[in-house]
């Protein structure tokens, strides 16, 4: 059943809607606004959360688009990379991402360990794979599997099911602003929109302030 929603939602990713201004961005058309909202980690900031899954294609097509737009992202604005995790190879590669994460070189290697997935067909299914792999991206693989199997990273990893439930999301990539708002690159009308989409649910939130 998940695959089949989230083919659903991989098929409308790849759609690209007509132009539209901010203006025209509207509750239950390109966002749904969440009955219960779920709390910011960090209060005073507005949080921006993209939920993915390194086999994602359509995450991996998101990353040239989504990656420059983060680096301009103002001081007010939180943003946060939560793996999805449906069970399967989707929570081993969320459990991976959670532990480099917790031995701050994610951002080191996040764009190789896509790249090893969609270009090499490294589908990087076992922490013994991963390990080897990450070694040659300069990551310590006895200290990458002491992280992957640690205490600290399985709760963190329960914790991201917990948020994904809370944000009631069925497929990726989905954005999350403020805890408040949902959308995906399909309900937006494509990649650049989503940022669009993104920029406008911050305006307001920093409006609301």
């Amino acid at each position: 059943m998940r695959k089949l929603v989230l083919s659903a939602v991989l098929v409308t990713a790849s759609l690209f809607g007509l132009p539209a201004t901010a203006a025209e961005f509207q509750a239950g058309k390109e966002y749904v606004e969440l009955k219960n909202p779920v709390p910011v980690a960090e209060p005073g900031k507005i949080e921006v959360v993209e939920l993915f899954w390194y086999g994602c294609p359509h995450c991996y097509q998101f990353e040239p688009v989504l990656n420059p737009w983060i680096e301009q992202l103002p001081e007010d604005v939180d943003f946060k990379r939560i793996p999805a995790m449906f069970g399967g190879v989707w929570n081993v590669h969320g459990q991976m991402f959670l532990a480099l994460e917790s031995m701050g070189v994610e951002q080191k290697v996040h764009d190789a360990v896509f790249n090893a997935y969609h270009r090499e067909g490294n589908k990087l299914d076992t922490p013994e794979k991963m390990a080897e792999f990450l070694a040659g991206q300069g990551v310590d693989s006895d200290a990458f599997l002491k992280a992957y199997k640690s205490f600290g990273v399985k709760g963190r990893a329960e914790q991201a099911k917990k948020l994904a439930m809370a944000y009631q999301i069925t497929g990726v990539p989905v954005m999350i602003v403020n805890g408040k708002y949902r959308f995906d690159i399909g309900s937006a009308g494509g990649p650049q929109r989503a940022l669009e989409v993104a920029d406008f649910l911050i305006e307001k939130e920093r409006a609301a302030q």
